[in-house]
């Protein structure tokens, strides 16, 4: 019997999840392998590794605690990869210098498949004199441009685009440019933007005041603080972004006040983070802890919810010791304070499971509940491993105590902490879990709504020929295998026909018991009035949310997956079903066939001894040629690491399958700071843009693009077509249309891909 659900939750697995060797071989035969391997490495720490290690088996066993991807990816197998998912970088010191050293730290973090924020607000604004060079400020923006930049050159670990998120305050005397930044359709595109606001600031907005923008101690000018609220509810309203962080509730609340000051978080805004802070991400399935499911005593297995987060906070610590870093800073803030983030999947699932309406008072209030009770394992889990191992570091018992979070805390954990310590400074986040709730499922992801109840997905076999798989919602396909053909009750509710400000009640019922933050989207109608839009944003401040990302489809953001309209049944009735368009998708790698049809082509760069020759063979499908492989020869060993690096990466994006084009556009933008070279009277930045030629006019000698410059662009998010009269966008992993915005996040409802890593 087979442990998946559905067949995309055993396909993300194969392709995201499962150990195999170089060449594509599974080295992790079936789940429970994977399970294993995870388990065996986390308990390798321990004094007694063979105990935990079947504890941690258990926990992992039939999806209940599900590891951030990183983890479940890297854990236990030797490759050099950090199980970390975010990262805040350093603090970005005001002169050249110090910016491109920071430049390069967020290089080296991406390499290893960390998301990163950044804050640029410590960079001078744009006009601001420059001491000792005669010249004015370019700005943080133009900065960011580079960041964007080397972002796009950086394939993160498991195959993942680099993802960042930048933030700005309030009070920068730049913050209208930043508002307005994304406007540009082709500037920033590796970024997420968020302003940093202040308790002040809001304090202005309400009280329709002035407001001074000021950079060390100067103030550039005042503007009214209402239209500057506006400004960047407007710029939302039209771009999806910026979103906004309560920046001063952030470190009000946090538990290390009195020992970090937090600036920036990272890409999906769940984590808060200090300089050089980095957090490990994990998630308690909620709905594979539901008894009873659709009967009058459906609940959470209490008992089997505390025993599980208390077996899911010792991994996550342990994951401290067993993780790699990017940098040494990183290294040692993670060893100081041991953060973890232990959130939850499939709270829709199971709210719907014991009966509730999503988004309801009933419904807030049994999150709350559900909240308190695994903080309040979460904290006395640490203790316990604080009496067996230590508390971390920089534990101080009075100032922690008094920390905003702490305070509300229930006296027995206060009393505990007390007297023996925690050994983890912040325990508790909700973090964005498409990918691994398709894994356990298609459960409901976080603690986001039900997205559709039903989809169809198209999936290219490897003949040429596409099958249609339907990809049922957890709970609705509970649904039918207990009670048949009998219509979904009334409290089954979705995002399509959810009220923003029932998302807010429930980001808000979850944020009272969760340390760090909530990565959360909040879906608005298309039609929703700027008024009623900007009362959101003022509803989550009100109700203590830390933050708020908001996603409003339109003719610039595009539509995020297509439901279908029932215009004579209720959703009750008929489950909305997606309507995608052909998806390319592989459920894995092409075979190669012993003998491949190609071409060889030669590059001589100017000023090199040797030339390189470019082999690409091709495999034919359903009648269509199309690259299959690439090989690059130099008798220069000067190139043979990075050639041979190249060649590996490429052909396995080749043997994918889908749109693999981008590799031409990435490797074409790719610039050498020493300069070019003239080659047949163009000008070409590099010998990687070189070589990306070559490509390219083979895959039009072999009519798989049309002409030069025909290929998909580097950044395939930005490609828009038409769809009647709303423009839909593609997944840069699969082609297919099925994106939806989710915890702030685009992710593809077919592959689960994910933007934000």
């Amino acid at each position: 019997m087979s442990r998946f659900a559905a067949p995309i939750a055993e396909q993300i697995w194969d392709m995201k999840y499962r150990l195999k060797d170089a060449d594509g071989t599974p080295l992790d035969g079936t789940v429970e392998d994977t399970w294993r391997r995870i388990a065996r490495a986390l308990a390798g720490v321990e004094a007694d590794p063979a105990l935990w290690e079947d504890r941690f088996y258990h926990a992992l066993e039939d999806f209940r605690y599900l590891p951030a991807g990183r983890i479940t990816a890297g854990a236990g197998t030797g490759r050099a990869v950090t199980l970390f998912n975010c990262f805040v970088m350093g603090t970005i010191p005001d002169n050249m210098g110090g910016i491109f050293d920071a430049l390069k730290e967020a290089a080296l973090t991406m390499q290893q498949g960390g998301g990163i924020g950044y804050d640029f607000s410590t960079i001078r604004p744009r006009g601001a004199e420059v001491k000792g060079v005669a010249a004015d400020a370019s700005g943080p923006l133009s900065f960011m441009d580079v960041w964007d930049a080397m972002c796009r050159t950086i394939m993160s670990a498991g195959s993942r685009r680099g993802a960042m998120m930048a933030t700005m305050r309030c009070d920068h005397p730049d913050i209208e440019a930043f508002i307005e930044a994304k406007r540009d359709p082709a500037r920033l595109r590796m970024f997420n933007l968020s302003v940093l606001v202040t308790d002040a600031f809001m304090a202005a907005v309400k009280a329709d005041g002035p407001w001074e923008l000021t950079f060390g101690g100067k103030v550039y000018r005042t503007v009214e603080a209402r239209d500057l609220w506006n400004r960047i509810m407007r710029s939302t309203y039209d771009y999806a972004e910026p979103g906004v962080i309560f920046i001063d509730r952030i470190n009000a609340m946090n538990n290390l006040a009195y020992c970090e000051t937090i600036a920036a978080t990272n890409p999906c805004g769940e984590q808060p983070l200090p300089p050089y802070g980095a957090c490990l991400l994990g998630s308690i399935n909620l709905a594979a802890l539901v008894r009873d499911a659709f009967e009058p005593s459906a609940r959470i297995d209490a008992g089997a919810l505390d025993d599980l987060v208390r077996v899911a906070v010792r991994m996550m610590d342990n994951v401290v010791d067993a993780s790699r870093f990017p940098l040494p800073e990183q290294a040692a803030e993670a060893q100081a304070k041991r953060r973890i983030g232990l959130g939850v999947t499939g709270l829709a699932d199971a709210l719907l499971m014991v009966g509730l309406r999503y988004g309801s008072a009933e419904a807030a209030r049994q999150t709350e509940t559900w909240m308190k009770a695994i903080a309040r394992a979460a904290y006395l889990a640490s203790v316990d491993l604080a009496k067996e191992k230590g508390p971390f570091p920089l534990f101080d018992a009075g100032k922690f105590l008094a920390s905003g979070t702490m305070r509300t805390m229930d006296e027995d954990v206060r009393a505990a902490i007390r007297a023996h310590g925690i050994r983890n400074a912040l325990l508790t986040s909700i973090a964005p879990t498409g990918t691994i709730s398709l894994y356990a499922g298609n459960v409901s992801s976080g603690i986001e709504p039900v997205f559709a109840y039903a989809y169809t997905r198209k999936v290219l076999q490897k003949d040429g020929s596409r099958t249609e798989e339907e990809v049922v919602d957890h709970a609705v396909r509970l649904w039918r295998e207990k009670k048949g053909d009998t219509p979904l009750p009334d409290h089954f509710v979705n995002a399509q026909t959810l009220p923003p400000l029932d998302h807010v009640r429930m980001q808000a019922a979850a944020q009272k018991w969760i340390d760090s933050s909530i990565s959360k989207t909040i879906n608005c109608p298309e039609d929703i009035s700027f008024e009623d839009f900007k009362d959101v944003y003022m509803a989550a401040w009100d109700q203590g949310c830390k933050g708020c990302t908001t996603y409003r489809p339109n003719d610039v953001t595009g539509s995020v997956l297509t439901v279908s309209e029932q215009s004579e049944q209720t959703p009750a009735e008929a489950p909305a079903q997606v309507q995608g368009g052909e998806v390319v998708y592989l459920s894995e790698p092409l075979d190669r066939p012993a003998a491949l049809e190609g071409n060889t082509y030669k590059i001589k760069w100017p000023g090199s001894e040797h030339a390189l020759y470019i082999t690409i063979n091709d495999i034919i499908i359903a009648g269509h040629r199309r690259p299959f492989e690439v090989f690059i020869n130099s008798k220069n060993m000067e190139h043979f690491a990075w050639t041979v690096a190249l060649t590996r990466m490429i052909s396995a994006v080749f043997r994918r399958g889908g749109d693999v084009s981008f590799v031409v556009e990435e490797l074409k933008a790719v610039f050498d700071p020493r300069g070019g070279a003239w080659m047949e009277g163009k000008y070409i930045p590099s010998i990687l843009a070189a070589i990306g030629g070559v490509i390219e006019r083979h895959l039009v000698s072999i009519g798989f693009i049309a002409g030069e410059g025909m290929g998909l662009k580097s950044d395939p998010k930005a490609e828009v077509i038409a769809v009647g009269e709303r423009p839909r966008k593609a997944c840069d992993s699969c082609g297919s249309y099925d994106l939806r915005m989710i915890e702030g996040c685009m992710t593809c409802a077919s592959c689960g891909q994910s933007k934000c890593g």
